[in-house]
């Protein structure tokens, strides 16, 4: 298993506040309403791991899968439960479930996944970007599954970050997990000067 120092995990979770600051305010404009996204905690965990510390892999959730190409390999998943889903498609005021509800979700999802990928960039230097999202409502473990099908392996390292979005006085959550292959985060590191 791979372990990662507190200084470590402390720069990792630097890139995602303010990754989640790029995104408040992506998503403040797209809604017209004053956002707050924070990021109370963060780990690296292997992939198999990070998903048992998500949820149960039958619970059905929304997905929105980002790869990540460059000189940093990765796959971004943003993962919303089926009320937090419900929650974003309604302040965006469209139908959760529907063809447009599932749009607005890998819109939201591109916008947050951008931001932290955004946020890498500059505090590494790194040529990376995103591709288009793919999104899915589905069984975690089926979503997870799909991700290790794009190119992750159980081993890989997850970096999983639970986040608190709070849209003007509705709060909902999301779970960030950025699954770098493995030596994408020694290359991550080493940008920082934290060599794994």
């Amino acid at each position: 298993m791979n372990t990662y120092t507190d200084l470590q995990l402390d720069a990792l979770r630097e890139i995602a506040n303010i990754g989640s600051g790029t995104a408040a305010t992506a998503l403040s404009t797209l809604l017209g309403r004053v956002i707050d996204v924070s990021v109370p905690t963060a780990a690296a965990l292997p992939l198999a791991h990070a998903v048992d510390s998500v949820g149960a892999p039958e619970e059905v959730v929304t997905g929105v899968v980002l790869p990540v190409c460059g000189d940093f390999d990765a796959i971004v998943v943003l993962l919303f439960s089926s009320a937090d889903a419900a929650t974003v498609c309604t302040l965006l005021g469209v139908e959760a479930g529907t063809d447009v509800g599932i749009s607005a979700l890998a819109e939201v999802g591109n916008i947050l996944g951008s931001s932290y990928v955004n946020a890498v960039v500059s505090m590494t230097g790194l040529q990376i970007e995103p591709k288009p999202p793919e999104t899915a409502s589905d069984m975690l473990g089926a979503i997870v599954s799909s991700v290790i099908a794009v190119g992750a392996n159980q081993s890989d390292v997850a970096l999983l970050l639970d986040s608190d979005l709070i849209i003007e006085g509705t709060e909902c959550s999301f779970t960030f997990m950025l699954v770098p292959n493995a030596s994408s985060i020694s290359v991550l590191l080493g940008r920082l000067g934290l060599d794994a």
